[in-house]
């Protein structure tokens, strides 16, 4: 398996802390299938050097270790007025460095008003924006809409393993399932922090999912993974939006 989003790098945001706790969190990962990470520290700032640099240390320590799992160099690059220009700068890093796809990030409540029109600017760059855990963000929950309407203007989306499963509550893994129906998600990834065994639920995530929607989506999503780390264009079912029922004005 491949996790496309996770903060295994030492000492560059809230995830591991050390080499130390990266070599763990990569055995707990490797005993739970997962062979590709890209390592996505939550950084603003450009940084990019101190990633690759860190990444290609990891990957020796892990060779060292006889670990087989191999770190891509990525980062989850929070929206922000002035993106392009840090983008343009050189101060955002591309998946795999391969300038394909760029993860992008929200903050938990609310999305910016420039955020079609910068998800519009980041294509006519060739890149293919993957809005980071949508799932987490209130407003897209409140106002499942305005998800879609980005991804029908070219965006994809990335869901939590542990939102998939329930972790993050009730209404979020409700919310996880009506974008999964409505075609609204593109991958699953750890978004682990640590080495805990609960961190990377990849696994799990994929058997609730092929349990509610079916093998195909599933097979669908890994394969996407897959096709990302290639730097190849996706799989993408139309997308429609989110139906809710309503009941005395209050959303079931």
């Amino acid at each position: 398996m491949i996790d496309l989003n996770c903060h295994i790098l030492p000492s560059m945001d809230d995830g591991a802390k050390h080499m130390t706790e990266c070599i763990e969190m990569a055995r707990t990962a490797v005993s739970q299938g997962i062979e590709i990470i890209v390592a996505t520290p939550a950084i603003s700032q450009g940084s990019i050097q101190d990633i690759l640099e860190k990444v290609n240390v990891l990957n020796e320590r892990l060779k060292n270790e006889s670990i087989h799992l191999t770190v891509l160099p990525g980062q989850e690059c929070p929206i922000s007025d002035d993106f392009m220009s840090k983008y343009e700068n050189g101060q955002m890093l591309t998946i795999n460095n391969a300038n394909k796809f760029i993860f992008l990030s929200f903050e938990a409540s609310h999305v910016p008003h420039y955020t079609e029109q910068l998800l519009y600017d980041i294509q006519m760059k060739g890149l293919t924006p993957i809005i980071a855990h949508p799932e987490m963000n209130i407003e897209l929950m409140e106002s499942p809409d305005k998800l879609y309407q980005l991804v029908k203007k070219g965006a994809c989306v990335q869901l939590n393993a542990g939102s998939v499963i329930g972790n993050n509550g009730k209404k979020v893994k409700r919310f996880v399932s009506e974008l999964i129906d409505s075609n609204l998600a593109h991958f699953i990834a750890s978004d682990a922090h640590d080495k805990k065994s609960s961190s990377f639920l990849l696994q799990e995530a994929y058997s609730t999912i092929e349990k509610g929607f079916g093998s195909d989506i599933k097979e669908i999503l890994l394969e996407n993974a897959e096709l990302v780390v290639e730097g190849n264009s996706v799989i993408k079912e139309v997308p429609s939006r989110v139906k809710r029922k309503k009941l005395f004005g209050i959303f079931k």
